[in-house]
């Protein structure tokens, strides 16, 4: 875990990267313009930032999956969001379905087939897998049929996420933009379209992932690095939070602090296993005559 957490830390100063230069050095080129070093810095940050943090991000879960899920679970998983996501976000710019009409600026890297960042799928990967460990535990907390529950609840803190970050691109105040609508809604300028595709892209991966895994996932070798994937999580919704509070938009931001941040702390609880106790202790509670 120590190979995970180092990449985490690396995806965590990427994520500060970048709202450092959105929200500050870009809107005060006075601060910076005259110094041929920050001017680099800056030229980087806009050319690089937005594809280091997602590279980050799916590096450190790819290892956290590895050794807390096993190496089969997270290259299923790893080549069924990656495909299926990809998939489905070149049908969307190409045809509008399933999430609306939008089009992808450069801000992410090298675009597949001239329309969507490779990093993409790669971001589908690592939110959805922590969404998904996160509803698998909740879910095993809740009891009765682990699998529906897992997949709901997993999907349910996928789209927590998309309920803070979408309005923040529809936002024409916003000064730089990972993508651009080329068509309005009722959610903060987003299509309610794009809310039911991104459900259902999130599902239908996480579905036949655990189809093909066979089993849900047995929450006992994960409580104890639980926090992990709620950091992972976490960090990606305080990043989408800081871009809607730059438009000036806080309502998704109390959406996503109820709707996402909240149900996935409940998982947080008890992520320490209690202590095996003494076998003095278990022979004497075993005991009818105590």
């Amino acid at each position: 875990m120590k190979l995970a957490w180092g990449l985490l830390i690396g995806h965590l100063l990427a994520l500060a990267f970048g709202l450092a230069g959105l929200l500050i050095a870009l809107p005060n080129p006075q601060w910076w313009a005259g110094d041929p070093t920050a001017v680099r810095v800056f030229e980087f940050g806009m050319a690089n930032g937005g594809a280091t943090h997602i590279l980050f991000g799916a590096a450190a879960v790819f290892v956290f999956g590895w050794v807390v899920l096993g190496p089969r679970r997270t290259i299923i998983f790893f080549f069924v969001s990656t495909s299926l996501s990809l998939a489905s976000e070149l049908i969307g710019t190409g045809t509008g379905w399933p999430f609306g009409n939008y089009e992808y600026t450069d801000f992410l890297g090298a675009k597949v087939l001239g329309r969507v960042p490779f990093t993409i799928p790669l971001s589908w990967f690592y939110l959805g897998l922590v969404a998904y460990v996160l509803g698998s535990v909740l879910a095993a907390r809740i009891g009765g049929r682990r699998t529906l529950w897992s997949l709901a609840l997993g999907v349910w803190l996928l789209t927590a996420w998309d309920l803070v970050l979408d309005p923040a691109m529809a936002d024409p105040g916003l000064s730089v933009r990972f993508w651009e609508w080329r068509e309005t809604g009722p959610y903060f300028g987003m299509p309610i379209q794009n809310l039911a595709g991104w459900s259902f892209t999130g599902l239908l991966y996480m579905g036949i992932s655990r189809l093909l895994w066979g089993s849900d996932i047995d929450p006992a070798p994960v409580l104890p690095t639980i926090r992990f994937p709620f950091v992972v999580y976490a960090a990606n919704l305080v990043f989408a939070m800081a871009l809607s509070l730059s438009a000036g938009l806080w309502p998704p931001v109390i959406l996503a602090i109820v709707a996402g941040v909240i149900p996935a702390s409940f998982g947080l609880r008890g992520d320490r296993p209690r202590p095996t106790p003494p076998v003095e202790e278990r022979a004497w509670r075993a005991s009818p005559t105590r």
